[in-house]
């Protein structure tokens, strides 16, 4: 696509995903479509969660004095936090925050639920809206002010150890998300200057739009003992000693959307995967003046064997040109297409159209329908999982000087992959000279020297720019 930012504002208006009209800069409303492909990318994100964490909700509001106690955390988010001065006309004593993210929200009330490590690990998480004050430029589903689909997972556990393994649990998880999105990422460690305020370290997952620029899509904190001690949150161990927890918090939010939409678009409009499409299969009769009612029959006939099936089924009955019909679903992104008309049916036909490759196949009506529609499904969801990895891998250069990295991001962008030593003040330079940020460290380097100051270096890590 020529321009990714035009595209991108003008499908969300076309598909109705969202309205960014709001009268607030950095807030929008959810459309009835944009709800349901929010809500099947959240079920699946549930599910995932539920086998091992508990869900739950807590308050909007944040007493300012709780927000204080950690000051390394709060000075991460000081900038951007809403406050509530009154209620109503009264002047508050006490001034409430909108939450930035749940941290000093909870973490009270877990230093009254943990009490012996018999009751560890404790694992929960919720799905809330949060609030920024973002002074950036705004995007929508990328740069909000309300973040309205924030999932934050909180772990509490007795050893380093526990925390140490939770991480890669958490990590493993998103891998399963976004495999099932067939959304590309890399993983890496965030420098420590990037890290999550009051974290011992953040690993993230980012993948790349189709401007070059990378997206974060989710983040994993071991928090160590940091919060625990702020909190007051201890156990008592098998010797009836006490001692602080071990935490974690991993997170998601609104650009899972935007990447799942970014990713797999076209010229066309959305391409969704199966799973999170509003609709899977849209069924359109192609009628003519002969043959209309056989033909409407038997559309309904295979909606309801669909329906029964549990697949998401439109059924276009609409008294309009098929070929408008055709245009609206391409650019909704609906999985699956089947087209029955009068010469079909005499042929004991339907038509299939995958969306992914735009292919047409002949499918026989004497076939099992319901087994036709999940290969169908099955081979478009392993395709664009193929696709969209085989444009992520392409995208990823490897630079042997600070000269050569910033002139790949200069003329194609993507990500560039580099030796670095490790050094916070030699990272930063390195981020200055190429204009962008590091992203992390992707793995240990055994051998190489560092791009800039000529040490050996100690990491493969990655660079890009940045939304």
């Amino acid at each position: 696509m020529t321009d990714f930012s035009e595209w991108f504002h003008n499908i969300l208006e076309e598909a109705e995903i969202i309205d960014s009209r709001y009268p607030i800069k950095g807030m929008h409303v959810w459309l009835p479509q944009g709800f349901k492909l929010r809500k099947h990318t959240l079920n699946i994100l549930k599910n995932l969660l539920d086998k091992e964490h508990e869900e739950v909700l807590f308050p909007l509001l944040v007493p300012e004095d709780e927000l204080a106690k950690e000051a390394i955390h709060v000075k991460g988010f000081e900038e951007e936090v809403y406050w509530v001065t009154h209620g109503g006309l009264t002047e508050l004593n006490k001034k409430l925050a909108l939450r930035p993210t749940s941290e000093t929200a909870m973490y009270p009330m877990f230093s009254l639920w943990v009490r012996s490590h018999t009751d560890l690990p404790m694992k929960f998480y919720q799905v809330v809206n949060t609030f920024r004050y973002e002074t950036k430029h705004t995007r929508p589903l990328i740069r909000v002010r309300e973040i309205t689909t924030f999932k934050e997972a909180h772990t509490i556990h007795k050893s380093s150890d526990g925390a140490e393994k939770q991480v890669l649990e958490a990590l493993s998880i998103y891998k399963k998300f976004f495999d099932i999105l067939a959304i590309p990422y890399v993983i890496t460690k965030r420098p420590v200057w990037d890290k999550f305020p009051g974290a011992d370290y953040t690993m993230a997952f980012d993948t790349l739009m189709p401007d070059g620029k990378t997206l974060q899509i989710g983040t994993v904190h071991n928090l160590g003992q940091t919060f625990a001690k702020t909190f007051e949150i201890t156990f008592e161990n098998s010797e009836g000693d006490h001692e602080y927890v071990y935490q974690t918090c991993y997170g998601l939010s609104d650009r899972v959307i935007a990447s799942a939409i970014s990713v797999h678009g076209d010229e066309s409009g959305l391409c969704l995967p199966p799973d999170i499409a509003p609709y899977q299969i849209v069924i359109v009769p192609i009628i003519f003046k002969k043959g209309g009612e056989e033909v409407i029959n038997k559309c309904r006939e295979i909606e309801n064997e669909l329906v029964d099936e549990g697949f998401r089924v439109k059924f276009d009955d609409r008294d309009i040109r098929a070929g408008k019909k055709f245009y609206e679903w391409e650019m909704r992104g609906v999985p699956l297409r089947i087209e029955i008309g009068p010469r079909d049916l005499e042929n004991n036909n339907a038509v299939f159209l995958r969306r992914d490759n735009m292919e047409k196949t002949n499918v026989s009506l004497n076939d099992d329908i319901i087994s036709s529609v999940k290969d169908s499904l099955s081979l478009l969801s392993s395709n664009m999982k193929d696709v969209a990895w085989e444009r992520f891998n392409n995208q990823i250069k490897k630079a042997e000087t600070v000269e050569d990295a910033r002139d790949e991001v200069e003329s194609n962008q993507g990500i560039i992959s580099f030796s670095w030593c490790g050094d916070e003040d030699c990272g930063k330079a390195i981020e200055e000279q190429v204009r962008v940020d590091i992203l992390g460290i992707q793995e240990d380097e055994e051998s190489g020297n560092c791009i800039n100051c000529g040490k050996k270096a100690k990491h493969k890590a990655l660079l890009a720019k940045t939304y």
